[in-house]
């Protein structure tokens, strides 16, 4: 087993049962990086704790889309698929757009069908229903749109693994076009294109991209071999592919992809392009949530995605996609709050559910087995993938959540750092053990009989272990540095703000504020916990909040630490109360001084 470095403070077994692992571990490149771009030493220290050397520090702060973005025809099939669809737009051709239900799906076809209009075509989205046709293409639907007179379809965010499907629609001669991100096996299925980069075959550096990502590529291109074919010279509107920038962040956001590379700058240009609100359909959804700020990363994955997504989960699955194309500022407004309706209606189900799952889930965590497999009658397959989430998070593992009906499971899988669940997934469809299944690193679905539940939990097991090599699967959590609470400050965050945007592959930047005061401590909303913490040398505090902690020991250490000493890792960001900004840590984990 490899020999871990050390530990930040000496922290090993947190309060919230976390070893805090230092980011930087070599000064050298911070130093570099802070000294050549004359930056602030934290800036410098946050750069290279990600891995930026101090060559490429300067296009990291200032992400460029015309830089970054690659010609599309690198990627294998483009040609292939560019060749066909502008053809099809060439000869009138009624093409049809089949798209995954989650956000990335529902950008991704909303992309689609604001080109198409903007070129003076429409096309016609059919987004499947998850309880009764799961996930990607099935038979019925691609024949219900062949019958519609479709003779093109588009795949958004699914289709590599689609091989009956996709045969049974070549076999009576509909055209497939996949354009997708997911892992693939080396078979593909029977398509005229299958534009990915994570093919088998394909050697793109741009596997970070979500499928809106690929479907912007895939416009870009469309739009450059119509020019040069003379369409826009025939009366025809060429689109500003720019506009649709805040369609591909918030589907990049959403979707947990990482933000690096040309992911970084189609969301930094994307949420500039979000605060201009001219997507009607984001613009209510701001609305609905009091966005009333520049919108950062975050409020995409936790305030606008769950509420595109709630229609696929819980409610009509088409209606993303509405939102995010109407032209109709009425119309967009009922839209958000049918989905804000939906979004509340999910929140229960899934609290109903989690409870279900955990009590399964804690036998198994007590086990040596390196993931948790749950599995019931009567859990709602719209929420299962959350519930992985939240499970995965408690017990820091793999975690596979199946809803049972008529013998038949559809499952969703999340991981966690260092496992790599997709490929393990599709190990073991290949392995017989599934009917179907995919995803990428952190996430997966698939379909089984319940009868095999048992024989794929242990292959999943044997596979994650070979993965893991002898490691340990410890909980970790990673620290940029010490912080007092005076440094604590407004300064600060703008400071930081240049290395955002945060999430996947770019984490938000975690400070520990050291042998702070717990003060004033009382529990807010559903499960959250408030407090402030106070320097322990001055009357210096700052506001902070726990979020999800009541009743578990994090949240009691803050409710039972008045006056105590505790060093408190989280991040910061800016409470806007009544106008008026001021510095708030989200507590995160919380350990006493050794």
């Amino acid at each position: 087993m490899p020999e871990r470095q050390p530990s930040f403070f000496d922290i090993t077994d947190s309060i919230g049962g976390k070893w805090w692992r230092p980011r930087l571990v070599d000064d050298r490149g911070a130093l570099a990086i802070s000294q050549r771009l004359n930056v602030p030493e934290v800036l410098g220290r946050v750069l290279s704790a990600r891995g930026v050397l101090v060559e490429d520090a300067e296009a990291f702060l200032n992400p460029k889309i015309r830089d970054l973005l690659p010609d599309p025809l690198h990627l294998l099939d483009m040609d292939k698929a560019i060749s066909r669809i502008v053809n099809a737009i060439e000869g009138g051709e009624k093409i049809g757009v089949f798209a995954d239900y989650d956000v990335d799906g529902a950008c991704s076809a909303s992309i689609l069908t604001r080109f198409f209009a903007e070129i003076g075509r429409e096309v016609t989205v059919y987004v499947p229903d998850r309880v009764v046709e799961g996930y990607g293409p099935n038979s019925t639907a691609l024949m219900k749109l062949k019958e519609e007179g479709v003779t093109l379809v588009l795949t958004v965010d699914c289709g590599t693994t689609a091989f009956e499907p996709l045969r049974a629609a070549a076999e009576n001669g509909l055209d497939v076009i996949v354009i997708d991100h997911h892992v693939a096996e080396p078979q593909l299925p029977d398509a005229v294109a299958v534009v990915n980069p994570n093919r088998f075959d394909e050697t793109s550096t741009v596997g970070q991209l979500c499928a809106a990502g690929v479907v912007f590529l895939l416009v870009v291109a469309l739009n450059r071999e119509l020019r040069e074919r003379f369409w826009y010279e025939e009366g025809h509107n060429e689109p500003d592919l720019m506009a649709w920038v805040d369609l591909v962040a918030l589907a990049t956001v959403a979707d947990v992809v990482k933000l690096t590379g040309v992911n970084r700058a189609l969301v930094k240009n994307g949420l500039s392009v979000m605060s201009k609100r001219t997507n009607h359909g984001i613009a209510a959804l701001a609305n609905i949530v009091d966005l009333n700020q520049k919108p950062e990363a975050w409020h995409l994955g936790f305030l606008l995605g769950p509420r595109v997504n709630a229609g696929g989960r819980v409610g009509e699955p088409g209606l993303g996609v509405k939102l995010l194309t109407t032209t109709d500022p009425d119309e967009a407004g009922t839209l958000a709050v049918l989905l804000d309706k939906y979004n509340s209606e999910r929140r229960e189900i899934e609290a109903a559910v989690l409870t279900s799952a955990m009590e399964q889930a804690e036998r198994q965590a007590e086990t040596e087995s390196p993931l948790v497999v749950v599995a019931a009658e009567g859990w709602h397959p719209g929420v299962i993938g959350i519930v992985a989430a939240r499970i995965k998070d408690t017990f820091n593992r793999p975690t596979c959540v199946i809803s049972l009906e008529n013998g038949l499971g559809k499952g969703s899988g999340r991981s966690v750092r260092g496992v790599e669940l997709g490929p393990a997934i599709i190990a073991a469809q290949q392995a017989g053990h599934l009917i179907n299944g995919g995803g990428h690193a952190m996430a997966a679905g698939f379909t089984l009989l319940e009868e095999r539940i048992g024989e794929f939990r242990a292959f999943l097991a044997e596979h994650i272990s070979s993965q893991l090599g002898g490691r340990a699967l410890v909980p970790e959590l990673g620290v940029d540095g010490a912080l007092s609470v005076e440094g604590a400050n407004l300064d600060l965050i703008n400071i930081l703000d240049k290395a955002g945007p945060y999430g996947a592959g770019n984490p938000r930047p975690r400070f520990v504020l050291t042998s702070v005061r717990v003060l004033s401590p009382a529990s807010v909303g559903v499960d959250h916990v408030r407090c402030f913490l106070g320097a322990a040398d001055s009357n210096a505090r700052i506001k902070a909040i726990s979020f999800r902690s009541l009743g578990k020991p994090i949240g009691e250490a803050l409710l039972n630490g008045r006056g105590a000493a505790l060093h408190a890792a989280g991040y910061l960001n800016v409470d806007n109360w009544q106008g008026e900004k001021k510095p708030q840590f989200v507590i995160e984990d919380v350990a006493r001084p050794v």
